[in-house]
């Protein structure tokens, strides 16, 4: 029998966020605000000591998971990389602005934001939408991208003790997808830059036990 506790938190704000441009496998630096939000995220999570800590392989989470672990008891100084904890990519649509997206693909519809495209479609469906979209055939899809998140959570379940608590820094798109698959919670709103997401693992079974908490106990 394993059971782990899995806190996810979402990078802080980098300046793709702020210029509300596309940023999947496209990398950008934290803005002051972005720093000051992975300050909070390590004293929102600093009662809790971190028996592993990873993160994707982007700066902005690798960068984030090590201001959170400055504040951690843990000891741990870095966090272990993993290219399948990237963001989804969004392939010919990586650094456009975002408002233009999502007209552009779910606008014919009537689903003029990437909210309404989730509330309209799920988020699985609009993932495909935007894949099909991509005249490059870049961008993932559905299938390609669980592929690559899958076995990356089960890496990290597999290296894991009975009992660990762990820190995993990725993005926003990424929690909102794992927040999708394994329970019923709204994710069609933004999810908050350093925001914290927990998920129980027990036994092959994921259960989230809450989303996107940026002030309550954790």
């Amino acid at each position: 029998m394993t059971s782990l506790n899995l806190y996810f938190v979402r990078h802080g704000q980098t300046y793709l966020n702020r210029y509300h441009r596309l940023q999947g496998w496209a990398d950008s630096a934290l803005t002051d605000k972005g720093i000051t939000d992975a300050i909070d995220a390590g004293k929102h999570l600093s009662k809790i000591n971190f028996d592993k800590a990873y993160s994707s392989d982007t700066k902005r989470a690798r960068d984030t998971a090590e201001l959170i672990l400055k504040e951690n008891p843990s000891g741990l100084i870095e966090p272990i990389e993993m290219e399948n904890l990237r963001e989804e990519n969004f392939g010919y649509f990586e650094g456009n602005d975002m408002g233009q997206v999502w007209h552009i693909i779910g606008g014919p519809s009537g689903a003029d934001s990437y909210s309404q495209m989730i509330e309209t479609y799920t988020m699985e469906k609009t993932r495909d939408m935007i894949a099909d979209a991509d005249p490059y055939g870049d961008a993932e899809n559905d299938s390609q991208f669980w592929q690559r998140v899958q076995t990356g959570l089960d890496e990290i379940v597999n290296n894991a003790e009975d009992g660990d608590d762990i820190l995993i820094t990725a993005h926003g798109t990424f929690i909102r997808s794992i927040v999708s698959q394994f329970s019923d919670i709204d994710i069609s709103d933004p999810i908050h830059n350093g925001s914290v997401t927990k998920i129980e693992y027990k036994d092959g079974d994921y259960v989230v036990k809450y989303y996107n908490n940026i002030s309550d106990p954790v």
